[in-house]
């Protein structure tokens, strides 16, 4: 199974994506979780103001040094992502691909030549899986389509091939 996916079509730049290297990324979301929680526009001057503020905060009250709760917080959020299951906004990879003025759909390509079409404005909501309790899509992967409304949260939309803008 091919675990690389290319966003083609009414693109300016075809862009390649390569699941594997999600894990690491800021952006991913629990999937546990996601389509239960109330979401919010995050301002992300805001959020990174706060990071910064909270960081340093930390370091004035506690000092710069490495108290135990920290090596407690890695080994926590270590466990997490080898045992999570996590998803990614498809928003930001559209943007970089550059939509050109005339798209109107995004079309998720399955394995078996099947096409599931959505309007670019329910495409931008769409969270992408990559991983299953720690473990990346491989039977059925290497993506899952879930709809930002979490409609078919499950029964996603899987063996992803190919996203194609049309």
């Amino acid at each position: 199974m091919e675990s690389i996916i290319m966003i083609t079509g009414k693109v300016n730049y075809q862009i390649t994506l390569d699941p594997g290297v999600w894990i690491f990324d800021d952006r991913k979301v629990d999937l546990t979780s996601y389509f239960q929680e109330e979401r919010e526009t995050k301002d992300e001057l805001e959020e990174y103001t706060k990071a910064v503020s909270k960081h340093w905060e930390r370091e004035i009250r506690e000092g710069a040094i490495h108290p135990p709760t920290l090596k407690t917080e890695r080994t926590y959020e270590k466990q997490r992502i080898l045992n999570g299951t996590f998803g990614i906004p498809l928003q930001p990879f559209l943007e970089n691909a550059g939509l050109k003025n005339d798209a109107k759909e995004v079309q998720f390509i399955t394995n078996d030549n099947k096409t599931y079409t959505l309007s670019i404005k329910e495409a931008l909501e769409v969270i992408v899986g990559f991983s299953y309790k720690g473990k990346p899509l491989t039977t059925d992967g290497p993506i899952h389509v879930y709809f930002g409304d979490g409609s078919n949260v499950k029964n996603p939309i899987k063996n992803i091939k190919k996203i194609f803008i049309a």
